[in-house]
């Protein structure tokens, strides 16, 4: 059901890669609260996804772009520009480990890997950012949301490098919150619980680490769609003093400790060892 939160607005998404993505069903909520925005991700990413499918169902444009590259992305804001005038929020779904697709342990990283996982993931914020403003893409009030992970505070061995893309990701949020709340334009992070997408499910260990914050958390793991709907009200004005924050969206797990379900499958795991 639309509420209208996003009627009249204008943005960029960032990272939809196929259905199961965070990125694509924050597009589809954005479409039902009556939005307008473009799609962009990697011309790689887009010969491996469905993405013109997205474009079809939601009218977006889609534009290639290597955030990596300073001239594609200002490139893109330009053409964001010329389609879209200026835009209101922005979401940076964007996150990847060559480490990690190569099953490079932590200790012995490719340093050159290292820093592509830290250019794409984390300093490809500060891009999107620096161009929108520096092309007059930024509308004042507008809301810029990056997706975030746990891994940023805690370490979570098998997130590797991610856990300190996340970390620098973070960081740069906070950085450029503080200097534009000036035109009352908000930047934060979203820490969203595990979910079943296709990048989460390539992380080695990854039904591991779902299965036990489904046991921690309260409310038990967010779906994507859930997120999506979250990443809706801080676009819309509902959230105008929201910035420089880093929100958690794990169904309370970044604050429990352990779960009678926890503590319960341990000492029968234990019990069945011992017998």
């Amino acid at each position: 059901m639309s509420h209208n939160l996003l009627k009249g607005k204008k943005g960029i998404i960032f990272g939809a890669l196929d259905d199961r993505s965070i990125a694509w069903r924050v597009a589809l909520a954005c479409k039902r609260e009556g939005a307008e925005f473009v799609l962009s991700n990697a011309p790689i990413a887009l010969r491996l996804g469905a993405l013109n499918a997205l474009s079809e169902e939601t009218n977006a444009p889609i534009f290639p772009c290597d955030v990596t590259s300073d001239q594609e992305v200002r490139e893109l804001m330009k053409k964001t520009k010329d389609h879209l005038g200026g835009v209101d929020f922005i979401l940076h779904a964007i996150g990847m480990s060559p480490n990690i697709r190569k099953k490079v342990e932590y200790e012995k990283l490719n340093y050159q890997w290292f820093q592509q996982t830290l250019d794409i993931s984390a300093v490809s914020l500060h891009k999107v950012i620096h161009f929108a403003e520096e092309e007059g893409v930024l509308n004042d009030g507008a809301s810029v949301v990056a997706l975030s992970y746990i891994g940023a505070q805690r370490i979570f061995s098998k997130y590797s490098d991610m856990n300190d893309a996340k970390a620098l990701l973070e960081s740069i949020a906070r950085n450029y919150g503080s200097r534009l709340g000036g035109r009352g334009i908000r930047v934060n992070t979203i820490s969203q619980g595990p979910t079943k997408t296709s990048a989460g499910s390539g992380i080695k260990g990854f039904d591991g680490m779902y299965t036990f914050a489904e046991k921690i958390a309260p409310l038990g793991n967010p779906t994507a769609d859930e997120c999506a709907d979250y990443c809706v009200t801080l676009f819309s004005d509902l959230t105008r003093k929201v910035t420089m924050q880093n929100l958690f969206h794990d169904g309370g797990f970044s604050t429990s400790g352990i779960s009678e379900q926890m503590i319960e499958d341990l000492a029968k795991m234990y019990n069945e060892d011992t017998e």
